[in-house]
């Protein structure tokens, strides 16, 4: 596993996934957090919102959970909308799961060069700074339950 920066890997990555947990989801319909979770929702991926401060709301029809461990299933992506500098938390979570998700997103502007490096090493493929609804636009993919 890898750091995935070839364009051809980040399409096969959004062919393959189905299930997305978003950290960082936003119920503010002009935030990232919100809008690229709603789009993917939308298209096909069963999407779950993580942000322990939006627990007791519903955002995409799901329940806000607090943390990755209270998923309902395991997920193919961890799609993260959060600062650079909080990336080695969410880590540690990820790699504390029972469980491990094919991918790691990190979110446009989104960097950590040794998170991604712990991920790798743990078999995880890291995606960095790159927009999946933005992507999944840029292959002109199809609802992803056609495919």
């Amino acid at each position: 596993m890898a750091v995935v920066t070839e364009l051809a890997a980040v399409e096969g990555i959004l062919r393959r996934t189905r299930t997305v947990a978003v950290v960082g989801a936003s119920s503010v319909p002009s935030r990232a957090g919100f809008y690229v979770g709603e789009y993917l929702a939308r298209v096909g991926y069963r999407v779950y919102p993580v942000n322990p401060r939006r627990v007791g709301e519903t955002i995409w029809g799901r329940p806000v959970l607090s943390s990755l461990a209270e998923l309902p299933e395991p997920v193919d992506m961890v799609d993260m909308f959060r600062r650079s500098e909080l990336i080695p938390g969410h880590v540690d979570e990820i790699l504390a799961l029972p469980w491990s998700p094919r991918v790691v997103w990190l979110q446009l502007l989104v960097w950590h060069p040794e998170s991604a490096e712990r991920l790798s090493a743990a078999g995880i493929d890291v995606v960095q700074n790159r927009c999946t609804m933005a992507d999944h636009q840029r292959f002109r993919l199809q609802d992803v339950t056609e495919e």
